[in-house]
């Protein structure tokens, strides 16, 4: 059983200049690296590199992924957009925490397979280009990522069961694609997450028009006018339009930012604990009844070979008669037929004498391509 490894590193807000290049290539001879990426796959030995160090030091995402359960995702956010007092109220435990690093904050979110269960053939790569829109969103204001980093700490009984949950943001119920991604990768609970997102208030609209955001920019003061165009022309601040999105919600406020009740960790646990219970018996149900329509199912089709069984002669005559009219539909009802009279002939072990009879018909009709392709298509090809 060979191991698997698998890092990837993304820089996002600024390329890697030469120097770092050569210094991330002092760790690998190796990987593959780019002005943006440092990619490598392990199957024996280990990455002299330490991926928090690396975090801190040149890149704003980080994926690893072990065959025998580990997954972990770093994300770094500069701390003028993300506020680490806000990160650390989400990121409470071993498999989510935060870090302030100069003038960044890095979230590290972490899961461990502890059954060993984990899929020997799940590919890291692509994985991180799925996920890393999530950092966009957290930019602007998308709190959705940091709950469920909690609620990956909570699946993992990092957290007490009494303790309360942070604010619940908006439109929980309808993760988008990265976020999704996001929960598979950290193989965080469905069951949980549809708990949690019953006291999640629906997502808002989208995002403000131009005419609310022209009458909001007409209302700034002359200095933080000022102080944006220097930043958007300096270009001083990537994250510069993310900011400012943020700003003019938290200035416009919605019903779907309005806090609900809080619950525990012990509640949340509790109601999955119910949804799952409820799934799984409708899933059993549901499974139970598709087996009664196959049983069902399997018992007409016995009924009809019974009755095509009474005159075979006859059946072939009728597969000569449709395929006489040279009609495409014919063609059709003539082939299913010769399934039904080979599905006969299997259950009652006369197999032969339908490839022989096929064989011919074959060889007789071996001018029309159209029923021929009808046939290797069906699986009659003798």
């Amino acid at each position: 059983m060979s191991e698997y490894q698998y890092y990837e590193f993304t820089a996002v807000d600024r390329p890697l200049t030469g120097r770092e290049r050569a210094e991330l290539r002092s760790l690998s001879a190796r990987a593959d690296i780019t002005a943006t990426s440092f990619v490598n796959t392990y199957e024996w030995g280990d990455f002299k590199g330490d991926p928090r160090t690396l975090m801190e030091r040149y890149f704003d995402a980080h994926l690893y992924l072990a065959n025998w359960g580990t997954r972990q995702l770093m994300l770094r956010l500069p701390k003028h957009v993300l506020d680490p007092a806000t990160a650390a109220r989400y990121c409470q435990g071993d498999s989510a925490s935060t870090w302030t690093a100069g003038e960044h904050v890095v979230i590290d979110l972490h899961d461990e397979d502890e059954d060993g269960t984990d899929e020997w053939d799940l590919d890291g790569h692509g994985l991180l280009a799925s996920i890393i829109p999530v950092r966009a969103g957290l930019a602007t204001g998308d709190l959705r990522l940091l709950y469920l980093a909690w609620l990956r700490c909570v699946q993992s009984e990092d957290i007490a069961d009494d303790e309360p949950e942070p604010p619940v943001p908006a439109g929980l119920g309808t993760l988008d694609a990265p976020l999704t991604a996001v929960a598979e990768f950290l193989r965080i609970d469905p069951d949980l997450i549809v708990a949690a997102a019953a006291g999640s208030a629906p997502a808002t609209s989208g995002e403000p028009t131009a005419a609310q955001l022209r009458t909001w920019v007409f209302g700034l003061r002359a200095p933080d006018k000022d102080a944006i165009l220097t930043d958007l022309i300096t270009g001083g601040d990537s994250h510069l339009r993310s900011r400012l999105l943020r700003r003019y919600r938290d200035a416009h406020p919605t019903d779907a930012s309005t806090a609900t009740a809080t619950r525990t960790a012990g509640q949340l646990l509790a109601t999955a604990a119910e949804l799952r219970a409820v799934r799984e018996r409708r899933d059993a149900e549901q499974r139970e009844r598709d087996q009664v329509r196959r049983e069902r199912s399997a018992a007409a089709r016995q009924r009809h070979l019974d009755t095509l069984a009474v005159d075979q002669p006859a059946a072939w005559q009728q597969v000569d008669e449709l395929i006489a009219t040279k009609k495409p539909r014919e063609y059709d009802t003539a082939v299913q037929l010769l399934v039904d009279l080979h599905d006969l002939g299997e259950r009652d072990g006369d197999s032969a004498s339908f490839r022989d009879r096929l064989a011919e018909l074959r060889a007789v009709h071996a001018r029309k391509p159209s029923l021929l392709e009808r046939l290797n298509l069906a699986g009659l090809d003798t």
